[in-house]
Parts: structure tokens; C-alpha cells; sequence
């Protein structure tokens, strides 16, 4: 089935011809027509499978439908998502794809001054996707009203569940109309998942896009067994190695991604980092240099894991690996993508051992294993252009480690 086979504005139709889209993913295919339908929605689907143009292809088009025929005045559609980055990268979708329709969309999140996006409101808004906080404090300041919308969607709902916002959109339930539609798309289903789902959703049309290893065949990864102290050479090895190449590279913490990024310009190795506390413009700054290949290398905490589209990566490297399993899947997702072949690889030292054993357990299929043999992995630490380490030392105490002190006398 092609795109132009739905029964949807042909205004759509011609700007997804425009930007290259013919034929609908497994995602859109199961629920777009469900949507158009007016059905509530309690979709499981992982990264880069097209969810975000599964809701937003038939939302815009009942939205164009309803101002056609002249239907109320202010938020029609509310798009609920955990992160500022989701939000603005969802904001862009609905403005991609109604470009040429007379549907205007807003983006209201935390982290920046409430003024101009206050102003946007009182310009009139159709579409408004937010983070709960920021919309919140505009509701209760009055200067939202959400009495009129006629579709709420939730996307990533098992991240706002993490965050801890299950409270908050609950209580949203009480400022919105009981007559809605209700679509929620989550990327892990749980038994939390499932009860806080059937809260908010009403005899829904249930959709599961979940292949059996769910890290995408277009990815092609591996993992590398390395003490968490030498982690540093080996990604100054790999960067070295790959000049031309976009990095985006996992660390645990905001403390280890700043202390990467120093150990980078050390070696004269230039990288960005970004975590939850660095500002929001410059959060916006720093992920527009790497789309724009500005900046190839991207230090960054599971703040960029989720949602974020970044064309054009060609290694993923959980410098970390992460504590939940299910991470490891959407950190390695933002490479691989559109069809194109990616690169992901683990640094896994043997504190990091049964995080692996997690990984793959929760994946259904081992990790391949990148062997080093010692002298490669000598080799590549005794490289490092980084003199603030005696490297000759560290390399002689490791070989009284292992017996094989007299190869370097």
C-alpha cells in the first residue's frame, strides 16, 4: 500500500511525495487507519520505526478536516513527550508534513523563557506538543486552555513513566474533554505500561511492532572488552581512525561525559558534550552543529537516546553501557537509520559484565565479541598522544600483571 492509497488531504499526499515518503513503515501501516477512524490507539513500537508520521499523517488530516468545516477555535491536538529535544523534533514532523495546510503547530517545553512561547498561544495553535512541566505552569498561569482538545497523544509514555509523570497526566485527564481520542505509543510494554495505558485509553485498537531481536537489521554491532580506566584510548584510537565519520558516543553520567570530553581535548580531539544540565539554547546549538556536520563528535548522556533523530551517524559508542537493558536498544538506534547501514560498539569492562549479560538477554541474541589481543591493546595505549600519563609505566606494571615484564626491558 502507497501513501497516496489513503484517504487523506491530497495536500499531505503531494509534501510526503516532497520529502520522499511513498510507502508507509509497519507502524503507519497498522495504525493510520485506525486514527482516521477516530479509534484509541495502545501502540508498542521501538525506535526509528516511523511512529512519530504514524500518528501525526492522520491527526493532521482530521485537524485540516474539522477547520474545513469551521470547528471551534484553540488546541485541537496535544502531543505529551518526556524530553525538550522530542518535543521540538516532533514540533518540526507536524510542520514538515502541514506545510501546506492551514494547521499551525506550537512547542511549549522548560528551559527557556515562557514569554514568546506564551505569545505563540495567544496567536492561535492547532497542534501543541509539550513537555508536562512547561504545560502545566501555562494552565495553571491561564494561559493555556486544553478544554477543547479533541485527540491527546502520548509519546514515549514509558519514559514520562520513568520520569514520574504518571501523576501529572493523570490529573490532566481532569482539564480536558471525557470525548477524545486517545493514542499512546510506547517503546517497551510492561505491566506498569499496561495499567497506566488502559487509564487513558478506551477500548483500544492494540498494535505490537516488536521483531524478535529488537535492535534493527541495519545495524551492525559488537562489543570490546576494556578496563573502564583505558576506555579513553580506545575512543581516542577510534576517532583517529575514522576522521570523516559522526560519533555519537553514551556515557552514564553528566560527570563522565565532561570528563570524556576533556580527556578528548587532551588529544587535540574536538567533541561536544550534552546532558540534562546544560542550558536549553545551547542544548538546541549543540544538537544543530552535529545534524549540520559541524561537529562530528557527541559526548552525551541517555538525554539523546531517546526520539532524536540525527541523520547520517555511522558509529554508536556506549563508552558506558547502560544500567536498563532496554537503553542499550535506543542509544544503538540512532545509527542505522533510514535504511542506511550503522555501527554500534560497546566498551564493556568487567565491572560492566552482567549489564551485558542483561543487554542480551533482553535482546534475544549474544553480542559479538571484538577480540584484542594484548599487544594490540598495548599498542593502541601506548599511541595515545595524551602526555599527561607516563604510558611506558602504566605498560610495564600491566605486564607484571600478566608475566611478560621482560618484553619491554
Amino acid at each position: 500500500m502507497k501513501f497516496s492509497d489513503y484517504r487523506i488531504s491530497p495536500k499531505i499526499k503531494e509534501q510526503l511525495e516532497t520529502l520522499g515518503f511513498t510507502r508507509p513503515t509497519d507502524i503507519q501501516f497498522k495504525a493510520i487507519t485506525p486514527i482516521l477512524n477516530g479509534e484509541d490507539v495502545f501502540a508498542i513500537a521501538y525506535t526509528g520505526t516511523g511512529k512519530t508520521g504514524a500518528f501525526v499523517i492522520p491527526v493532521l488530516d482530521r485537524i485540516d478536516s474539522e477547520k474545513r468545516n469551521k470547528a471551534a477555535k484553540g488546541v485541537k491536538a496535544l502531543v505529551l513527550v518526556p524530553t525538550r529535544e522530542l518535543a521540538l523534533q516532533i514540533t518540526d514532523v507536524f510542520q514538515q508534513i502541514g506545510k501546506l495546510l492551514p494547521v499551525k503547530t506550537a512547542c511549549i517545553h522548560g528551559g527557556v523563557e515562557q514569554d514568546p512561547q506564551i505569545k505563540q498561544l495567544n496567536d492561535g495553535v492547532d497542534v501543541l506538543v509539550a513537555t508536562p512541566g512547561r504545560m502545566f505552569d501555562l494552565v495553571s498561569q491561564g494561559h493555556l486552555d486544553i478544554s477543547k482538545v479533541r485527540f491527546l497523544i502520548l509519546d514515549e509514555a514509558d519514559l514520562m513513566l520513568d520520569l514520574g509523570f504518571k501523576k501529572d497526566i493523570l490529573d490532566l485527564m481532569r482539564h480536558i474533554p471525557k470525548k477524545r481520542q486517545t493514542l499512546f505509543f510506547s517503546a517497551t510494554i510492561t505491566k506498569k505500561i499496561k495499567s497506566f495505558a488502559y487509564d487513558i485509553v478506551r477500548d483500544a485498537i492494540r498494535i505490537q511492532v516488536s521483531p524478535k531481536n529488537p535492535v534493527a537489521k541495519t545495524i551492525d554491532h559488537a562489543v570490546a572488552f576494556i578496563e573502564m580506566d583505558d576506555k579513553r584510548f580506545f575512543l581516542e584510537n577510534m576517532l583517529k581512525e575514522f576522521p570523516e565519520n559522526r560519533f555519537v558516543v553514551f556515557v552514564r553520567t553528566k560527570v563522565r561525559a565532561e570528563r570524556v570530553m576533556a580527556a578528548m581535548k587532551r588529544v587535540e580531539l574536538e567533541t561536544e558534550f550534552l546532558h540534562g544540565g546544560v542550558d536549553q539554547n545551547e542544548r538546541i546549538g549543540i544538537l544543530d552543529r552535529f545534524r549540520k556536520g559541524e561537529n562530528r563528535v557527541l559526548i552525551t548522556t541517555d538525554v539523546a537516546s531517546r526520539g532524536i533523530d540525527i541523520p547520517d551517524v555511522d558509529y554508536v559508542i556506549n563508552y558506558d553501557l547502560p544500567d536498563l537493558p532496554e537503553n542499550y536498544v535506543h542509544r544503538v538506534g540512532r545509527t542505522g537509520r533510514g535504511g542506511k547501514r550503522g555501527q554500534a560498539l560497546a566498551f564493556c569492562s568487567p565491572e560492566e559484565r552482567e549489564l551485558l549479560a542483561s543487554i542480551e538477554e533482553y535482546t534475544g541474541a549474544e553480542i559479538e565479541h571484538y577480540e584484542i589481543s594484548r599487544g594490540e591493546y598495548n599498542e593502541i595505549i601506548s599511541g595515545s598522544e595524551d602526555g599527561s600519563y607516563d604510558w611506558q609505566k602504566l605498560l610495564r606494571d600491566a605486564s607484571k600483571e600478566d608475566g611478560t615484564e621482560d618484553e619491554w626491558d
